[in-house]
């Protein structure tokens, strides 16, 4: 089949390119919602649902919104105010909170490349490769599902990180002053532990 011939007007950028264009993708598209609500454990399907207890806020006092959710009820917040560019502070029910990437772009690929990061504190490079082939042995068609959610919302399998990179930005935030910044209370004034105390995986 012959390729169209090209009208000489600019191509529509992808979805990742236009503000705040994924959010509403990852609640609705199938290929979205399958991946990131059925392997990632990340569920954006049901905004109005997504509330955090009362009482849980930051430190900061600046703005804790939540977007998403994990089927533990732990919540997948923003942080402050604006778009999908900012910080994702990950809250959960077990009275642990820290940040998992600079913008929903970043938390997206970060899902893409590692649906297990969850288990990766502590662990070791082995121990990640076991990991990650309990998740393939779990989930058939993992990378046919990845790739599909990824080309929804314009991200592009190909410009997704490795496994050791995405792992490695997650140790970076969670011991940087993007930390400091996000650092999430209860109800009572406690402060919650760190998520990731020791993400560093043993050689």
């Amino acid at each position: 089949m012959n390729a169209p011939h090209s009208t000489g007007a600019p191509a529509a950028p992808p979805a990742a390119a236009r503000p705040d264009a994924l959010l509403p993708l990852l609640g609705a598209d199938e290929d979205a919602v399958a991946y990131f609500a059925g392997v990632a454990d990340l569920d954006a399907t049901a905004p109005c649902s997504h509330l955090l207890e009362d009482g849980i806020r930051l430190a900061s006092g600046a703005r804790l919104e939540q977007f998403a959710r994990a089927a533990s009820g732990d919540a997948f917040c923003f942080v402050g105010e604006g778009g999908e560019e900012r910080p994702v502070v990950y809250v959960s029910l077990d009275g642990e909170a820290g940040p998992l990437a600079l913008g929903l772009p970043e938390l997206l690929r970060l899902c893409l490349a590692v649906p297990w990061w969850r288990d990766a504190p502590g662990r070791t490079a082995g121990e990640l490769e076991a990991v990650a082939g309990e998740y393939r042995q779990d989930v058939p068609g993992l990378d046919r599902r990845r790739d599909r959610a990824a080309r929804a919302l314009g991200l592009g399998p190909a410009g997704l990180p490795s496994g050791a990179a995405a792992l490695a930005r997650l140790a970076e935030l969670s011991r940087g002053p993007v930390a400091a910044a996000c650092r999430v209370v209860g109800s009572e004034g406690e402060v919650f532990d760190p998520l990731f105390g020791a993400l560093h995986a043993r050689p």
